[in-house]
């Protein structure tokens, strides 16, 4: 297992397997993450573990102790890095995990341990897991509604949908048949692979066959190409939608001239320039990718890097207002952290504005996505 600790004074430093995080001291906030940087979503866990060079090491005047843990993209891993950040780190702070089955057992952790958690993927909200976790992403029904009011307008009737066979699939083919049910489109199938599959022939074949108007893709990372690139070889014709899920040039990158044409709804941070000078995302997300695509190259941007880097400006904002009530490391300066992030109002950052309540565990409306589409190996923003 790899161990990343950022710290004030330390920077970047790797931490060999076994290797204990040091316990919180009063002195500094510790924020535990768990990410994918191996496994089917290393595509969402790199960008992510790399954002984290560009995030404040210390907020009003106290230092942050960053401790960053691998799990593979398993949930088994995660409630086992989170139960870590809990018992040995005693972290005031979690964050993850990069993609939805992991995310959902971070926050039962998080939620059973009374620490504030903001999830880096899509999750379902129950009453269990809505007191303390918050999500980053879009949630999907706002990410969805652009999507569907695109296929209406093209004058698409049905819909076939081939997703993971997990949460997150789940939650788009039910964000599906309700908004999308809502407008008159009607699933015309439903297929379904697992996130370390390399083959969807057989999937795509039915939906070939179903002959819908237009094709949804419920996947994420570069896992989202795999479907991509069999409905093109396999000959379908119709408009495909990818989800937020594929927002990356990992995305284009794998599916090569099979991404032409796509769509697919982003986070502002894909496309900043284009904002007029008084949406609140755009110096967020300007910031964010000049310091990303200055390090690891033009185009090199990412909605995944976003999700933690927003995380952290979140933190800026609330991180002042529990250090009045109380100091790190104690129940009570959580409870004031989870408290701080309903009281701010018209949080920005690069995907969206913040405005969390008891009930929205998200927070933020229309203002956090945009409709892309690709056009000679770039996204480029749909008016």
């Amino acid at each position: 297992m790899r161990r990343l600790l950022l710290g004030a004074a330390l920077g970047l430093a790797l931490f060999p397997a076994g290797a204990a995080p040091v316990a919180a001291d009063t002195a500094e906030i510790v924020i535990g993450i768990t990410i994918s940087t191996t496994g089917a979503a290393a595509a969402l866990g790199i960008p992510e573990r790399n954002a984290l060079e560009f995030v404040p090491k210390q907020i009003d005047g106290v230092p942050l102790k960053v401790i960053v843990l691998d799990d593979g993209g398993d949930p088994t891993s995660a409630t086992n890095n989170a139960r870590r950040f809990v018992t040995e780190s005693k972290a005031d702070v979690i964050m993850g995990s990069s993609v939805t089955p992991p995310t959902i057992a971070v926050s039962t952790v998080a939620n059973e341990a009374g620490i504030p958690h903001f999830g880096l993927a899509p999750l379902p909200f129950t009453p269990a897991r809505e007191k303390w976790s918050v999500g980053m992403p879009q949630p999907i029904p706002v990410v969805g509604k652009v999507l569907y009011e695109h296929m209406k307008k093209t004058g698409a009737k049905t819909v076939g949908f081939i997703g993971f066979s997990d949460s997150f699939g789940d939650l788009w083919m039910n964000d599906l048949k309700a908004q999308g049910g809502a407008l008159g489109l009607q699933v015309a199938a439903d297929e379904r692979f697992a996130r370390p599959d390399t083959s969807v022939a057989g999937q795509v074949l039915k939906l070939v066959a179903a002959n819908p108007d237009a094709i949804l893709v419920g996947a994420s990372g570069t896992a989202a190409a795999l479907p991509q690139i069999e409905l093109r070889e396999r000959g379908y014709k119709g408009p495909i939608y990818q989800t937020h899920g594929a927002a990356s040039m990992d995305f284009i990158r794998i599916a090569g001239k099979a991404a032409e044409g796509v769509f697919l709804a982003a986070g502002p941070v894909m496309a900043p320039e284009g904002q007029p000078d008084d949406a609140l995302t755009k110096k967020p997300g300007l910031t964010l990718n000049t310091a990303y695509e200055t390090k690891y190259g033009p185009s090199s941007r990412s909605q995944f890097a976003a999700h933690p880097y927003d995380a952290f400006e979140i933190l800026k904002r609330v991180v002042p207002v529990a250090l009045k009530q109380a100091k790190p490391g104690t129940p009570e300066f959580r409870e004031a952290l989870r408290l701080a992030l309903l009281s701010e109002r018209e949080i920005a950052t690069s995907q969206g504005v913040y405005n969390f309540t008891e009930k929205d565990r998200y927070g933020v409306d229309e203002r956090s996505r945009i409709l892309l589409t690709v056009k000679g190996g770039k996204f480029v923003v749909v008016p």
